[in-house]
């Protein structure tokens, strides 16, 4: 996947200034697609240059000008065209799983730190993610909007998100208690292989 893609489905619902943008992508896209806030904003300078998005400017009295993007006919082509074809499988690169990797071998005073921080950041990204659910479903269940909400993609990729983060939290809950418990016992018998 190209940042394009993840800018165009970004923009599908509603136009948005290139500010919106980038807390639109904190708040979800981020989950699956990093882009800082320069690239988005060149992202969106080549997409306009390429007719996938409409940009026009809109004039604010107490604030400088912005310019709010849209998907064209164009962009949705493209994202028909993305959408059909094979997904590419993810993997996991994390700086992190590298130092637990190394655990045997170093101490691991600074990456129980690291895991408890890792914790903490997938605990506040859980709340979000309840909070932005509740927010799209409203008062209806869960399973109702799944069956009848006018748009689930968002909601079904903020599920996934709040999926990744459990899981996360419950790896380095996890991972810290079984460090903490080997350095507790430096003695242990190892077992025969």
């Amino acid at each position: 996947m190209a940042l394009r893609h993840a800018v165009l489905a970004a923009l599908l619902d509603e136009e948005l200034s290139g500010y919106q943008l980038a807390k639109a992508f904190d708040m979800g896209v981020a989950n699956f697609w990093h882009a800082l806030p320069q690239q988005l904003y060149s992202e969106l300078a080549k997409l306009e240059q390429e007719g996938l998005i409409d940009g026009r400017e809109v004039v604010q009295e107490s604030r400088p000008n912005k310019r709010l993007f849209r998907v064209t006919g164009e962009g949705l082509a493209e994202l028909e065209q993305f959408t059909a074809a094979a997904a590419k499988p993810s993997f996991v690169r994390d700086d992190l799983l590298v130092k637990v990797q190394a655990a045997d071998h170093v101490g691991t005073e600074a990456l129980i730190e690291q895991l408890t921080e890792r914790t903490a950041f997938a605990e506040a990204k859980i709340g979000l993610f309840d909070s932005l659910l509740r927010k799209m479903r409203g008062s209806i269940s869960e399973e109702d909007f799944l069956r009848h909400g006018e748009r689930i993609g968002p909601y079904l990729t903020c599920l996934r998100g709040l999926a990744f983060e459990r899981g996360n939290r419950d790896w380095c809950e996890r991972t810290v208690a079984v460090l903490r418990e080997r350095r507790a016992s430096p003695d242990r018998e190892r077992p025969q292989r």
